[in-house]
């Protein structure tokens, strides 16, 4: 089996809970802003800005400033991770 370790494209597959920090699964997945909105959840700012804004904010935060129930936003971040490493 070949391992992919000099590969730029390979995620380490960061667990997402509700502690995660959002600025967390830019830095593993960059920018999922597109993804998200396909699931209704409407970008804040630029993305020098989330980065930025995100470095404090969990999942769980996230969900609530978004009025998403926890769940469903967990659910909506597994998705757009996934589109995400495979278009990658």
């Amino acid at each position: 089996m070949v391992e992919d370790i000099g590969n730029p494209n390979r995620h380490n597959r960061l667990e997402i809970t509700k502690d995660t920090r959002v600025s967390d699964i830019l830095k593993e997945y960059g920018d999922i802003a597109d993804v998200m909105e396909v699931f209704g959840v409407n970008r804040v700012g630029r993305y020098s800005i989330r980065r930025i804004l995100t470095r404090f904010l969990t999942v769980k935060r996230a969900a609530f400033v978004h009025r998403i129930p926890l769940e469903d936003f967990l659910q909506m971040l597994h998705k757009a991770v996934q589109s995400k490493a495979i278009s990658d």
